[in-house]
């Protein structure tokens, strides 16, 4: 999940350097989502990890 983060964040700033707004726009929303995303599932899987048995 984190690659596509880092993937649509690269292409966000690509397309904000040359000139195409809503296409860096949209992939930056879309970098943010995938980031939230890979953010709650990793402190959900911390929070719910393997346990070592008692």
């Amino acid at each position: 999940m984190l690659d596509w983060a880092l993937t649509f964040l690269i292409i966000a700033l690509l397309a904000g350097l040359f000139g195409f707004g809503l296409v860096g726009g949209m992939a930056y929303g879309a970098a943010k989502l995938c980031f939230f995303v890979f953010l709650v599932l990793a402190i959900v899987s911390m929070l719910t990890g393997r346990r070592l048995p008692r």
